[in-house]
């Protein structure tokens, strides 16, 4: 095979292995590797204003697809503005690959122009990191970084001095790659134990997470032969809450319905596939309820609370062999009232927070992310913005086993769901993309309107435009202590937007919503709706006090935020009518 530059090599073996685009910023030690994707068909160069946005589309890309995605930045600032985007990918399981371009070999150490280590840099947000000292060298630790990225769902980082891009190099190392991975079985023993567990405990719930995508029948199944609720954390919300009989809702400060009661008051709680973070609301471990956790990645086993028994396997195939080892049957009624108490909880909130809502200024966020629901398209991606767009996320948009909604759920950055919504747009180029923008996070990055218009991306970016930080100021009246410096001026957004060249509207009347968000979102392009909405549309109810909430430790406090839930009391009611006997 002919020799080639390291940098070509790398180019050419990413695009031969799926990947479609470099997400990054142009310049110095990374140019080689721009040009080689500048000469090579197949795979394009996608340019953002800042490294960080190119991190955070990527990881949107790698989560929505599966497969890896790749971001680069050069020597210096472009490495530490990948930082933010990197730590969220890495998180959420998202493969990604980092080209972190560095200062030329011979001047390492020096304090030269631009140095930084980020071979120490990025340690901590990623699953390998390794800088190459030569192309042969380079040609090894390109395999290793994909395939570690691949196999252990998260980030690799690549660090590429600009000399060494130019090494000369013999051919890739790469033929094939375990791109499909397999599943974890469970060990027999503890899969026995868990079906005596569930034949002795005489009441059940189900928690899932993100870890049971792809095992929804099988979580199902299970709930109905034990008579069991099941509630899920934020993460589980779009592959477990949609058309499912046993449901109770949320938990966490997001939280809302019967979920939290369900899970305190069961004999036995299963938590499935999920790590959720928030200890405060899972019940504290000290025999009642028991706990079983299942998840495929042992690592997460019991780092959140005792258990009394921890299952080391993938979930669907868990359940899969512990059905047929159970032999008791459960009483209906625990299911039941926990299906009236969880219809009950919604019921209250909706009528709270929503009576003459198309009436009121400034406009209800409420309203705005509930007729959002209802207009989007069956197969819609969102992502949504950390801060109070969560809660709008969390209460609004209606899964149904075909839309994607998620946000920076465990890195918690602002200004995430823009340059996530750019990935979206350029992984499904022809699929509704619809960013639940604060104005606080789109202020932030606001450059990726640039990027937007630039790659002419048909991305919706719905702003929640109330002037505020508003979950920053929820956080300071959660602790006692009087807002400051959460309020700024308003700012019109469809006017900077217009002026960059992106079709923009502004709302300001609950009237017109509809009729407006309607026409924007089906305006072909990038457009930008800029919706007026009311500040205190979230204020805490005058009976909770800030001692309840103060930790994330009170059940009330998923009263304090169900500041409405959309069309889930319809489902609630129906469950109820339909209530497993």
């Amino acid at each position: 095979m002919a020799r080639t530059s390291f940098a070509q090599l790398l180019v050419t073996q990413l695009r031969d292995l799926g990947v479609q685009r470099i997400y990054g910023v142009v310049g110095d030690s990374l140019n080689p590797v721009v040009d080689a994707v500048r000469t090579t068909d197949g795979i394009e160069w996608v340019h953002v204003r800042n490294e960080e946005a190119g991190a955070f589309a990527a990881g949107a890309e790698a989560r929505l697809t599966g497969r890896l995605a790749v971001c680069a930045g050069s020597c210096g600032p472009g490495n530490t503005h990948l930082v933010q985007g990197l730590y969220d990918a890495h998180r959420d399981g998202a493969p990604v690959l980092a080209i972190a371009s560095h200062i030329p070999s011979g001047k390492i150490g020096t304090g030269f122009f631009q140095e930084t280590h980020p071979e120490a840099l990025f340690q901590e947000c990623s699953h390998f990191c390794e800088m190459v000292n030569s192309g042969t060298h380079g040609a090894r630790m390109l395999h290793i970084a994909i395939q570690t990225a691949i196999a252990e769902r998260g980030v690799s980082v690549l660090v590429l001095p600009g000399d060494v891009a130019d090494d000369e190099v013999d051919g890739p190392l790469t033929r094939d790659l375990a791109t499909e991975l397999g599943a974890i079985q469970p060990a027999p023993g503890p899969v026995g134990r868990l079906a005596e567990m569930i034949d002795e405990a005489r009441t059940v719930m189900l928690f899932a997470g993100a870890g049971v995508r792809g095992a929804r029948e099988e979580v199902l199944a299970l709930a109905d032969r034990v008579k069991a609720p099941v509630g899920h954390a934020f993460g589980g919300k779009e592959w477990i809450q949609y058309d499912n009989p046993f449901d109770v809702g949320m938990s966490g400060l997001l939280g809302y319905g019967a979920c939290y009661d369900a899970m305190h008051e069961a004999d036995l709680v299963l938590l499935l596939g999920t790590d959720f973070p928030y200890s405060e609301f899972l019940p504290d471990g000290d025999g009642t309820p028991r706990i079983v956790q299942i998840d495929a990645n042992a690592s997460r086993l019991g780092r959140r609370v005792p258990l009394d028994l921890a299952v080391h396997g993938d979930i669907a195939l868990t359940l899969q062999a512990v059905m047929p080892l159970l032999t008791g049957t459960k009483d209906a009624k625990f299911l039941q009232r926990m299906l009236k108490q969880h219809h009950k909880a919604l019921k209250g909130v909706v009528s709270a927070y929503t009576k003459n809502v198309e009436r009121m200024t400034p406009i209800h966020p409420e309203f705005v992310a509930a007729t959002l629901d209802d207009l989007a398209d069956d197969d819609a991606v969102f992502t949504v913005d950390t801060g109070m767009c969560n809660v709008w996320g969390a209460r609004y948009i209606t899964p149904n086993g075909k839309r994607r909604v998620f946000g920076s759920w465990h890195h918690g950055t602002m200004a995430n769901a823009l340059p996530q919504a750019i990935g979206a747009s350029k992984a499904y180029p022809g699929r509704q993309v619809i960013s639940m923008s604060g104005d606080g996070g789109l202020g932030m990055l606001m450059g990726e309107l640039l990027t937007v218009k630039l790659h002419r991306l048909d991305t919706k970016i719905v702003v929640f435009n109330n002037s505020s930080l508003g979950m920053v100021k929820l956080e300071m009246l959660v602790e006692g202590l009087p807002d400051h410096e959460t309020d700024h001026e308003d700012v019109d957004y469809a006017a900077i937007a217009n002026a960059v060249g992106i079709h923009a509207v502004r709302i300001t009347d609950p009237k017109k919503l509809k009729r407006q968000l309607a026409d924007a979102l089906a305006t072909p392009g990038p457009v930008l709706i800029d919706v007026v909405t009311d500040p205190d549309a979230l204020s805490m109810p005058p009976k909770i006090t800030a001692q309840q909430i103060r930790g994330f430790a009170s059940a009330s406090t998923k009263v304090v935020l169900g500041g409405g839930v959309g069309k889930m009391l319809d489902m609630a009611a129906a469950n109820l009518r339909n209530m497993p006997r």
